[in-house]
């Protein structure tokens, strides 16, 4: 590992704006936030994995990774996150490295010549290039082949430098907010800059929520600049540090850039969510009071109010009829980030009951949140097991787990309904609209009479009473004619 990156890595880790961080001693805070991995471990997510995935939602750049082929995945199916647009981000694109390239040296080489073929087929804007395990351990300079390359073809080429051996998936994305901060945010000026000119950072578009919530800005003049990473252009990213605001969705992934934009830029940020009908409302009027305090037109607060009042008014008539179907229902959450609370507060609204909720890979600040919403922290877990997880489910203790895709079997071997709330799922649920989004989902999970069949016992085990013996034969068999009192059945 280089000493610039290991430089990164230690300015990501000493986070001022992160309350758990600002707790520790000075030895506690040189550790970072996880611990390293291991070359070639397997872990459940390394760097260059959060990397690409805050990244990639930039739709109109070529995501370029350098390694072997097995670190690039699925890109035409990442996520979930949409475009309204370009498609290329969809694209996988790899150096393919070989070990023939590796002990020869030619990785350089072959980046180099990768960079061009993508800039001449396609023509981006921009080229991401990601570093990864090989060649950070062969000593690849990805920095100096973007800035060669950069100079050559006249399209910006951005080095992320994320290896995964560096760390989780939470440092990549940190390490992929870096990149954006120190090679793309600020290179261009936008050609008007308004007073309602703000940031939205950490949210990825997935199943379009993004849109559920952009057209209530539109409707009051709001536009959002810097769009942070979901359904991004890369002149979007590029000119964030023009805008007035900046609204953070996922503190734990992208907080350092939210800071350091205020820092070097002072644009203001505050987290919020677009979960829930209260936690929209109140996003939504934070947005418009401080770009009020920033110059804009007082009368935005008195926009924004009517516009929370009608569609707040709408939403609940709408819920009216699907509300019983769901209220009153026990729902065990396994999540984690901002949605730890967020969605919590969204099922309150609902009626439903909240047994548990995890906090992984939540903040201080949510962890405080979730205390808030439901009185304690007795609901509260880390990590659940799968085997204590299962016991909740089959105790009849919840009615239905709310999840992401690695949990739904456990659901499904306790024969409960399971809901997809993470990143693979197919349904927007931010913003009012996405409020009767999930109450459908749940309602199609929760009321489907297939789980009264299939908790139902066998055919073949079930009761049906005393055993009836046939009677005794007697008689002669029509078709052989032979007598039933000549066979003696016990010499058989």
């Amino acid at each position: 590992m280089g000493d610039a990156l290991k430089q990164k890595i230690q300015d990501v880790f000493d986070e001022p704006a992160c309350g758990q961080n600002v707790n520790k001693s000075e030895q506690q805070r040189k550790k970072g936030c996880a611990k390293p991995l291991t070359p070639g471990a397997a872990a459940g997510g390394c760097a260059f994995d959060g990397a690409k995935i805050a990244l990639q939602p930039i739709v109109d750049v070529a995501h370029l990774v350098h390694a072997p082929l097995a670190c690039e995945g699925n890109g035409w199916d990442n996520r979930g996150a949409s475009s309204s647009g370009s498609q290329l981000y969809r694209t996988g694109f790899t150096t393919d490295m070989t070990e023939l390239d590796i002990v020869m040296g030619h990785g350089e080489k072959k980046l180099f010549r990768a960079i061009r073929e993508v800039i001449e087929a396609h023509a981006p804007p921009a080229v991401f290039v990601y570093s990864t395990c090989v060649p950070a351990l062969i000593g690849d300079d990805i920095d100096a082949v973007c800035k060669a390359a950069a100079e050559k073809f006249g399209t910006p080429c951005i080095p992320v430098n994320a290896p995964g051996y560096v760390g989780s998936k939470n440092l990549g994305n940190k390490l992929a907010g870096e990149a954006l901060l120190d090679h793309v945010i600020g290179t261009i000026e936008p050609e008007e800059c308004t007073p309602y000119d703000v940031n939205i950072v950490g949210d990825y578009n997935l199943s379009g929520e993004l849109w559920q919530v952009k057209p209530l800005l539109d409707r009051l003049g709001i536009r959002i600049l810097g769009s942070i990473t979901g359904d991004a252009r890369y002149r979007q990213v590029a000119m964030a540090h023009r805008a007035r605001v900046t609204m953070l969705v996922c503190s734990k992934a992208l907080i350092t850039l939210a800071r350091k934009l205020e820092e070097r830029y002072g644009i203001p940020f505050f987290e919020g969510s677009f979960y829930g009908i209260s936690d929209t409302s109140d996003a939504i009027r934070t947005l418009c009071r401080m770009l009020v305090e920033r110059g804009a037109d007082p009368d935005l607060l008195e926009r924004c109010e009517a516009l929370i009042a009608e569609e707040e008014a709408k939403i609940w008539a709408e819920l009216e009829t699907l509300r019983p179907r769901v209220e009153g229902r026990r729902v065990l959450l396994y999540t984690g980030g901002h949605k730890s609370w967020s969605v919590v507060s969204a099922l309150q609204e609902l009626g439903m009951e909240v047994i548990g909720t995890s906090v992984r890979k939540a903040t201080d600040d949510d962890k405080d949140r979730v205390k808030e919403i439901m009185g304690d922290d007795k609901h509260m877990f880390e990590n659940m097991a799968p085997k204590e997880m299962y016991r909740l489910l089959k105790d009849a203790e919840a009615d239905v787990l709310m999840s992401g895709g690695r949990s739904q079997f456990v659901a499904l071997k306790a024969k409960m309904p399971w809901v997809d709330v993470n990143q693979e799922k197919h349904e927007p649920y931010a913003g009012y609209m996405g409020m009767v989004d999930m109450v459908r989902a749940i309602d199609r999970a929760v009321n489907n009479p297939m789980w009264a069949d299939l908790r139902a016992p066998a055919p073949w085990e079930e009761d049906t009473g005393p055993v009836r013996v046939m009677p005794e034969l007697r008689g002669t068999c029509p078709v052989s004619g032979v007598s039933n009192d000549a066979v003696d059945f016990e010499d058989c």
